[in-house]
């Protein structure tokens, strides 16, 4: 394994806190909190030290009584909450990614946009219609012209034109999804079946459902997909049924590890897989080429997001 990372970050989500790790030893180094309900999801921009996580509300998706409209800017190399980026007047802030175009776009939830954040001012400069107050997470096409949101409820992915910054329509499922990712190609998104332990995949040209992947070993839906760095495989994990799923690329050959309770994100360090499990507290750790579990440990509360830089 190749490992230069000099630093680790979790979204201790269940905590309310976001904590700093040594990468070696995964001791817990420095603990910040004082959040509002609740720290939900992560973006790391190791090239220019900052992280970035949302305020989303003391709820759940679909019921978040008290939507938020925060999202915290934490300096890596200080270990600090260093500045606050305030939303308003979209609230309920989930998923984030960082465009092609250097610019972080982020599902509103309640507010049914993508916001638009300049990092150089920390302000929001466009808000784009994601056609849906179901928009749960998001994902960006490699080149850059597409990004998608999975509206959970709607059982629908929409398509938003990112250099025009326009909503062109949505692809229609055959039933409400919990998460998203695409191919290398940008030809197939794998959108994830929220009611039964399936994908969904998705023809991007053709706009349509083309496969129904089955999940092997999971008995209850899943949640998260995502594609490993250099696209040898994707990996999807469970809340429900607590566990992840390697699968190659072609969908032909799956792998099925029991991990911890809830299941939820996970990132990539060399030749291992780092999953979250908000239920009990623990990250595990996947050997990807031996496709198995490794090692466990405790990690805040519940951490919902990992990464390295």
């Amino acid at each position: 394994m190749v490992d230069d990372a000099r630093g680790m970050i979790a979204v201790d989500k269940m905590g309310g806190k976001v904590l700093f790790l040594n990468p070696k030893t995964y001791e817990t180094e420095v603990v910040i909190d004082g959040f509002p309900r609740t720290v939900h999801e992560l973006l790391v921009v190791p090239e220019t030290g900052l992280a970035y996580v949302p305020i989303f509300g003391d709820g759940i998706h679909g019921r978040n009584p008290n939507p938020q409209h925060h999202l915290c800017i934490f300096d890596l190399n200080k270990r600090a909450h260093v500045g606050t980026i305030d939303l308003r007047p979209y609230i309920a802030p989930h998923t984030l990614k960082l465009g092609p175009d250097g610019l972080i776009y982020i599902t509103c939830e309640n507010s049914a946009v993508v916001a638009v954040i300049d990092r150089t001012t920390n302000k929001v400069v466009e808000a784009i219609d994601s056609g849906s107050t179901n928009g749960h997470r998001l994902i960006i096409s490699p080149d850059g012209q597409r990004l998608y949101t999975e509206n959970e409820e709607d059982a629908t992915i929409s398509v938003i034109d990112l250099p025009k910054r326009k909503l062109l329509g949505k692809i229609k499922t055959p039933r409400a999804l919990a998460g998203i990712a695409i191919s290398a190609d940008g030809g197939t998104l794998v959108a994830v079946d929220d009611e039964q332990p399936n994908l969904f995949l998705v023809d991007v040209a053709s706009e349509r459902v083309t496969r129904t992947v089955p999940l092997e070993g999971v008995t209850k839906p899943a949640q998260i997909a995502r594609y490993a760095p250099d696209n040898s495989l994707v990996c999807v994990t469970s809340v429900h049924s607590g566990t992840v799923t390697l699968i190659d690329p072609a969908f032909r050959t799956q792998t099925t590890i029991k991990v911890g309770e809830q299941a939820m994100d996970m990132t990539f360090r060399g030749d291992e897989l780092f999953v979250c499990c908000q239920g009990d507290g623990s990250i595990h750790v996947i050997d990807i080429p031996a496709k198995r579990h490794k090692r466990s440990f405790q990690a805040g509360t519940g951490c919902e997001s990992v990464g390295f830089f």
